[in-house]
């Protein structure tokens, strides 16, 4: 068993020392990209400034017959292009896929100072994460980083979902755990074939009304993705880092996305992915807090600036459990304010 007195010690010579705090920055949407078309290489200077996180996408999606090119690209965008504030990610392949290892070695040798975050797809325990925790020290070592390299994980698996506590804590470089719905749906059978979002055959019915057993029965859809969600938060939180909803595939849908993000912003995640251009707007509306939840709960904390004692306001009690609440959400709205200038003016601040 691992001393914890060791946990936060390098585990290569050399290498910098893990974090022992999660940054927490603006996240509220990934947005991926294939670098492997160069149209998209050169679409970079202009929905770089529009999103909090650029992905560099090398894994599903991607053919195999392109994947060094989108290695390559992203290389490229890495090395040549300066991105700030926007962060740069990136989705490695599975690490039982070929191309793997040479992800992690290329890219940290390349751009290991410009990549802040490495994506891991697919983790089935904790022991995933050992193995990348120990390889990207190895490589942080040799090309003599001054800062370590976090780990996203991908919830995608039934067996991940079952580790997922383990997972959360594996390491230090946990930066914070994605949901993946689509192929976590193939691990546990389910049967459907869409990316997120509910399903219209997963739904609950009322009971028959005794006196008209004949009539219409109101029916509701469910979200069968509520419960793996649930419990990806509360691992987050328990770990100290951060949750996020995954991809929500049916582009044209942008209705039922923003629902989908609405729901998982409200659970605790801080941010989604984006697919396409249309989806940034919509991660950016929804991980933003309403600015009459931010103007309300700044009138809670100041009528309790310590965060102790009861008072009413608008005729609802106040207390130390909602002045945390609102804690939250004036804190990430400052957080946000602070990048966004549209945000900033309609919080006040």
């Amino acid at each position: 068993m691992r001393s914890p007195r060791a946990f936060f010690e390098p585990l290569a010579l050399g290498a910098p020392p893990p974090l022992r705090e999660i940054p927490v920055k603006p996240a509220r949407m990934i947005h991926f990209v294939d670098f492997s078309s160069e149209k998209m290489v050169a679409k970079v200077p202009e929905i770089a400034p529009t999103v909090d996180v650029l992905l560099g996408n090398l894994e599903d999606g991607v053919p195999a017959e392109r994947k060094e090119a989108a290695r390559a690209g992203l290389i490229r965008v890495g090395g040549e292009l300066d991105l700030t504030p926007t962060a740069l990610w990136a989705r490695v392949n599975a690490l039982d896929s070929p191309w793997a290892l040479d992800d992690l070695t290329q890219l940290v040798a390349a751009i290991g100072d410009r990549l802040e975050v490495v994506m891991v797809p697919k983790v089935q325990g904790p022991w995933d994460i050992h193995y990348v925790d120990r390889l990207l020290a190895q490589l942080e070592a040799r090309s003599s980083l001054p800062r370590p390299i976090l780990v996203h994980a991908i919830l995608e698996t039934a067996l991940g979902v079952a580790n997922v506590e383990e997972i959360a804590t594996a390491s230090p470089r946990m930066q914070g755990i994605s949901l993946g719905p689509a192929d976590l749906a193939a691990s546990r059978r389910m049967k459907t074939t869409r990316v997120g979002g509910g399903h219209p055959g997963y739904r609950v019915v009322e009971d028959p009304d005794p006196a008209r057993p004949d009539a219409p029965r109101a029916e509701a859809q469910q979200d069968p993705w509520h419960y793996t969600l649930g419990r990806m938060v509360d691992a987050c939180a328990g770990a100290q880092i951060l949750p996020f909803y995954g991809p929500f595939g049916d582009i044209r849908d942008t209705v039922a996305c923003e629902v989908q993000f609405r729901a998982a912003f409200l659970l605790g995640c801080v941010g989604a992915w984006s697919l396409h251009p249309v989806q940034i707007d919509i991660a950016r509306r929804v991980f933003s807090p309403d600015p009459d939840e931010v103007r309300f709960a700044r009138r809670v904390i100041a009528a309790i600036p310590d965060g102790r004692g009861v008072q009413m306001i608008d005729g609802r009690m106040q207390d130390d459990a909602t002045w945390k609440q609102c804690r939250v959400i004036v804190d990430l709205a400052e957080m946000l304010a602070a990048k966004d200038p549209e945000l900033r003016a309609v919080y006040d601040t």
